[in-house]
């Protein structure tokens, strides 16, 4: 691929793309930062736009608009705890946490260079070794990601910062409310008692909204009489300070972050949801300090950020190469790259080897956009907290019910947003997280797909689950981690005797 470099720098380097990408930087900072409006609504509302350009810009403005809307969706999360994506809501308790204690800068500053090294993490792995890092990924069937997205689930057992037991609870009541809807097999309703709104099952983007933001408007207008201080925000320039420091003494978890959101990106269909939050499960397993987790540590959130960006880039790697898409946001690219003749697939490195390196110098722009164009929305969207929270809340839930009639123009989703909102809050007053709760409603869905067709596939043998080699490798990982708390339980128990 580094023979086109020389033909495809001047398709990247000239004032046409810098309009380009400047602007949808802008669009996907703006998109991301509202709750509810995620970045593949951004993407899609751009597709119309891309049939008017040629066909790198067309790439270049999906690229970028996606980049900066993950990124934004931090933004929310730290200022007034409502994550923009799925993928925020794995760390928002610490994003939260350190604004609470006045280090809204760091947080951000973080969240910022992290995301910008994830990004170009996987940029770079995205343009060395895209073929070969896509022949791993069709190695993977149903058996392989009923594993991971088991995987995945077991991390709710670590994103618990109390009961282990309350944490299993939180997520049988996400993975209960993923099971609403039809059956994945016969077709049959599932507890939607009558009502046809939920026969697509329960919109996740109001759910996510409801669990986070409602508990937290809730709280506002019940301490209403206690008047909390106001943040001092400082100078927007200082969010980095001391990151540099930060960033060589977590070298290793933000290598460990960038390679998860790498690999798991590279997986279809998993996308940087998943890869953040197995990143910062795993980043909690092996600290040396798990129980700041959830309450303003530097160390997660550093992980988790650098997995949210490098998620992205990994997912290109099978929708360049096969066609097939790591996400919702690359099934978009690759509609656009149809239209524009490139059609994915090995043979398009040979015919359009020019125009792909240029679409990889894009991805490599976008995430060093990051910093400069963060820096400066961050700027802006913290004067949010000079304002009262009293004041800021009837505006907050205006935005929630925008965002979750937005998803498909109905009012079933306000009534979601607004029924989980109130369950979540009393979770959280009897000591109930809701992470796990929120990590059922994600990977639920995924985990009965892949086990029902598996179970077809196996005529209805468990063996058939541990026959292929990856696959008994992650079912290992799996049974590990759940056989941990019980290992360390009998330790504690002996160690007592």
């Amino acid at each position: 691929m580094l023979v086109h470099l020389s033909d495809a720098l001047p398709l990247v380097l000239n004032w046409n793309m810098a309009l380009v990408m400047l602007a949808c930087s802008a669009f996907g900072l703006f998109v991301g930062a509202i709750p509810g409006l995620s970045a593949t609504m951004a993407t899609a509302m751009l597709v119309p736009i891309t049939f008017f350009m040629d066909p790198v810009p067309a790439i270049a403005a999906i690229v970028t608009t996606a980049a900066m809307a993950i990124f934004a969706s931090d933004i929310p999360a730290a200022l007034v705890r409502i994550p923009g994506t799925a993928a925020s809501a794995a760390y928002i308790n610490d994003l939260n946490a350190m604004t609470r204690d006045g280090r809204v800068g760091r947080a951000l500053g973080i969240s910022v260079t992290a995301s910008a090294i994830g990004g170009v993490f996987g940029s770079l792995v995205l343009m060395m070794a895209a073929p070969q890092l896509a022949l791993v990924s069709l190695h993977f069937t149903s058996f392989e990601y009923f594993w991971l997205a088991l995987l995945g689930l077991s991390a709710a057992v670590m994103l618990g910062t109390g009961s282990i037991l309350k944490s299993l609870m939180s997520l049988l009541f996400g993975l209960l409310i993923a099971s609403v809807g039809m059956d994945t097999t016969s077709g049959y309703p599932r507890f939607t008692f009558g009502i046809d709104s939920l026969l697509s099952g329960v919109a996740f983007v109001p759910a996510l909204i409801g669990m986070f933001a409602i508990p937290e408007l809730i709280r506002t207008f019940v301490n209403r009489d206690v008047v909390p201080p106001v943040i001092p925000i400082g100078n927007p320039l200082a969010m980095f300070q001391g990151i540099g420091s930060l960033l060589w003494k977590t070298k290793t978890g933000l290598l460990r972050g960038s390679t998860i959101g790498t690999v798991i990106g590279i997986l279809p269909g998993a996308g940087s949801d998943i890869g953040s939050w197995i990143s910062y499960a795993v980043s909690k397993r092996f600290s040396k300090t798990p129980d700041n987790y959830g309450k303003g540590t530097e160390e997660g959130l550093t992980e988790a950020c650098a997995a949210n960006n490098s998620a992205l880039s990994g997912a290109y790697v099978p929708a360049m190469v096969f066609g097939i898409p790591g996400d919702s946001i690359t099934a978009i690219v690759i509609g656009v790259l149809y239209v524009k003749g490139l059609n994915p697939g090995p043979m398009v490195f040979l015919t359009s080897g020019d125009k792909i390196m240029a679409i990889f110098l894009v991805f490599l722009i976008a995430n060093l956009l990051i910093v400069p164009l963060g820096l400066l929305a961050v700027a802006l969207a913290s004067q949010v907290l000079r304002v009262p929270k009293l004041t800021l809340a009837p505006l907050i839930l205006g935005f929630c019910i925008v965002g979750s009639y937005s998803i498909d123009s109905s009012a079933s989703g306000i009534v979601i947003m607004l029924v989980l909102g109130i369950f979540a809050y009393l979770m959280e007053e009897n000591g109930f997280p809701v992470a796990p709760a929120i990590l059922g409603i994600v990977m639920g869905l995924l985990v009965e797909r892949n086990f029902v067709t598996s179970l077809i596939k196996s005529d209805g043998l468990a063996l058939g689950f541990v026959e292929r080699p990856i696959a008994a490798g992650l079912a290992a990982l799996v049974l590990l981690i759940w056989a941990t708390p019980a290992v360390m339980w009998l330790a504690r128990r002996r160690g007592t005797a």
